[in-house]
């Protein structure tokens, strides 16, 4: 790769709108150009612009059903590259203005969806619980041991064989600032706990709350005290 495709794909996040557009698409949903206008406040006219950058960039992928036009992140690259760049970059010291904000920020940190894995408090205290009890490695690169593909087994989650997806990988956590599971382990850990009802979505946001039967799974699998997931 050149210097300038590097420089290039650098300038696709360097405005303030796409920058935005790119973290609400770390839900892993598709948004609608008019919903991701309305997340940054921009005129749809705006949006359209921006997104069709970051469609012919590559970070975005475009589908259309209907008359409706819907983007989402292209993959999970894209997502772990807007992810570490989160992570890398320096967090606001300025207050939340509102108490809604505070709230949010608080809620965000608290628990999140990363693209399709866990992330904020309650993901790194899945990943080092895996890892204290040695159901997963993290010296030389994050991998599952035989005993933590038998508890991913015995929990009911089917981990799906072979594919250009690593199994695992570890992903820089932005308000944690340490590694929380990703790979095909974290994207199938996180959609069971949202189907299982371990856990649910706040609102229309990436935040994700633990609920009751979420704390007594996590405190009976892991050993998870309930009160660092509240």
């Amino acid at each position: 790769m050149a210097s300038k495709d590097v420089a290039a794909l650098a300038a696709l996040l360097a405005d303030e709108t796409r920058a935005a557009f790119c973290l609400a698409l770390l839900d892993g949903r598709a948004w609608t150009a008019g919903e991701l206008a309305r997340h940054a406040r921009v005129a749809p006219s705006t949006a359209s612009g921006h997104l069709g950058k970051l469609v012919a960039g590559g970070l975005l992928a475009e589908e259309r059903q209907g008359r409706h036009r819907y983007v989402r992140l292209a993959g999970e690259s894209s997502a772990q590259l807007v992810e570490v760049l989160a992570a890398h970059a320096a967090l606001s010291d300025e207050p939340p203005r509102t108490l809604r904000a505070a709230s949010a920020r608080s809620a965000m940190a608290r628990g999140r969806t990363c693209y399709d894995h866990l992330a904020g408090r309650l993901g790194t205290a899945i990943t080092e619980a895996m890892t204290s009890r040695g159901l997963l490695r993290q010296d030389t690169g994050f991998a599952l041991t035989d005993a933590g593909l038998d508890w991913f087994r015995t929990v009911g989650i089917t981990l799906p064989a072979g594919g250009r997806r690593p199994l695992v990988r570890a992903c820089l956590d932005w308000t944690e600032r340490r590694p929380h599971l990703a790979g095909l382990a974290g994207a199938e850990l996180c959609r069971h706990a949202l189907s299982a009802g371990w856990c649910a979505r706040i609102g229309s946001e990436r935040a994700v709350r633990v609920t009751p039967d979420g704390e007594r799974a996590l405190g009976d699998l892991l050993g998870i005290d309930a009160g660092i997931l509240r």
